[in-house]
Formats: structure tokens, sequence, C-alpha cells
């Protein structure tokens, strides 16, 4: 039923588990826990969200195992409305509840017995990078936050994939949603964006969807949960809300923002990284795509992860 891209370590034991956010939404998550956990003693947790359109099963479930391999009580979700998650309709996009779910996940697991509450860190992949950002702008107790290939949701939807948007695309864009709007209140079921992730894909698709369609649509990264698309009236919300405005409220806990050399969502985090005030670090994984991050844990830089946690949750 779950289908997990990737085969359960023996150093690691899964559970499935679930919780409510603040809205009631119900949210399903996996605990990994290190084979060898001591319930009894207090351990760091680290909090892993999926990247935009993915769920549990996929990336955020290789970094989870990852980390609690590395002695971390690690938790991933799927977003509200999305996954095995709860709440209607379906894959519903919204900034609140996104970063919500960040906060929810804290809940969770700062009242677990076995964790620390004040060693409790996140780590946000694609657009969930810019989601744990803006909960830690708000939420104090997350001590320290990474991204990995991190796109700022709200600045691409306000601004186009590309950042060619014009105030009048914008506009264009906003009357079809509110037309849109018109058509659902009437009971026209919701419409979805295209695909994130072409499944139709070759040489002369544009580099950042061929890329998305060969993870997501094929067998390496492919869920049924994971369509890469959300409801079409979901984007007015994202261009009425800025992810990172208070990102130097973060200081002093730290930021490491991890990208990969030839990503084209380069430029996100390296704009993040000017906004943030110290300690922050920018991390290059050489070579390196966007989605090269996601999986190919010979590529991850899981050692700079279990490193910067380490020395930051205490």
């Amino acid at each position: 039923m779950s289908n997990y891209i990737f085969e359960l370590s023996d150093k690691v034991t899964r559970q499935t588990v679930s919780y409510n956010n603040r809205f009631g939404i119900k949210i399903a998550a996996d605990l990994y826990l290190p084979k060898d956990f001591e319930e009894s003693k207090k351990h760091a947790a680290v909090i892993i969200g999926s990247p935009y359109g993915g769920v549990k099963e996929q990336g955020a479930g290789i970094y989870a195992q990852n980390m609690a391999e590395r002695g971390f009580v690690a938790l991933t979700f799927d977003p509200s409305y999305n996954g095995y998650s709860g709440g209607e309709p379906r894959h519903l996009s919204s900034p609140e509840l996104f970063v919500e779910d960040f906060s929810a996940a804290v809940d969770y697991v700062g009242t677990r017995p076995f964790v620390d509450r004040n060693q409790i860190g996140v780590i946000g992949m694609c657009g969930s990078g810019s989601f744990a950002i803006s909960a830690a702008q708000v939420d104090r107790r997350i001590k320290a936050v990474a991204t990995v290939s991190m796109v700022d949701i709200s600045h691409a939807a306000r601004n186009g994939a590309m950042g060619s948007f014009t105030e009048e695309d914008r506009n264009k864009v906003l009357d079809a949603i509110a037309e849109q709007r018109y058509v659902e209140f009437e009971g026209t079921p919701p419409l979805l964006t295209e695909r994130g992730a072409p499944i139709g894909f070759d040489e002369n698709t544009h580099p950042m969807g061929r890329e998305f369609g060969e993870f997501y649509s094929t067998p390496r990264g492919y869920h049924p949960n994971s369509i890469t698309q959300f409801t079409v009236t979901s984007s007015m919300s994202w261009m009425n809300f800025s992810l990172l405005t208070h990102i130097k409220s973060i200081s002093p806990r730290p930021i490491l923002l991890i990208i990969g050399e030839h990503a084209n969502s380069r430029s996100f985090s390296e704009d993040a990284y000017e906004l943030a005030a110290e300690p922050k670090e920018l991390f290059i994984v050489p070579k390196a795509g966007h989605v090269d991050l996601y999986d190919k844990t010979d590529v991850v830089p899981f050692d700079k992860l279990e490193l910067f946690f380490t020395e930051n949750l205490h």
C-alpha cells in the first residue's frame, strides 16, 4: 500500500504514527528509530519535510532513515490534504497549513518521553525548505534548520517558476483563479495544475521539468500519492504570503542551506543565505543537480547533516 522507493535498513525501525495539527487535520507520519534505541534516555530529534509534491515514502523517508541510522529520532510526514494525511479537497496547497505541519510535527516529537524538547531540528527538502524556515521564524522550539535544494514556493508562485512574471502575468493568473473559484463554488470538482513532473519527457523538455520527470514519473521515485499537482486555486494564497520575510529572526539558531552545484534552483538558497543572519552556512555539493539530493545516498552529504545537528542540538 505504501510503496516506499527504498528498502528499510536493518539498522532502524519504522513506526506508522498519526496526530492532529492545530486545524484538526490528521497527519500521517513515519517515525524512524535506531535499532539499538534506548527508550529510557532522552534523544535529539530531526523532522524531515518532503519536496513540494512529494510524500514521506520518497526522499524524505530516505533522509529520516539515514538520520536514524546516525542516532537521531527522525520523523517524516505527509502534508495536510496530501498523501495519507487528511483534509478535503485533496491536493490543496496552503502556505499556512504547510508551515503549520512542521510545528505539528514538533508537537508530536516534543511530547514523546524519549525526546529532549530542547534538541529538535528540521530538514526541509525543495519546497519544504521554505516551509521549514518559515516555521522556525515563529516556532522557537525548532533549534536548528537545514534545507536541501530549497525552493521558496511563495516567491516562485508570485514570480513564475522561471522568475519571469510581470504584474500583467500575475493579474492574468489571478483573474483566471477568480473565475475558477466561481466554477468550483457551484459544485465542479477542483481543477488541478498540470503535473510538475511530466510523464512524457525528452531532450526538448525544459531541464527542470525533465529532472522532475526522471524522478517522480519513473520507478526511481514514483509513488501514487505523489502526483506533483495541486488545486489551481491554491496559487492565490501563495502569491499573498511571503515565506522568508522574517528569516533574520531565526538567529542565533543556525541555518544550513545545502544545494547542488548545478541545481536550477540554486539561487533560492543563495538568496536565503544573503537574507539570513549568522550563524548560517551555504554548503554546495559538487557536480549535483536539484533532484540528485532527493535520493542519491552517495551524493547527499549525510555526514554534514549529522555534524550540523550533533553540534547544534544541545
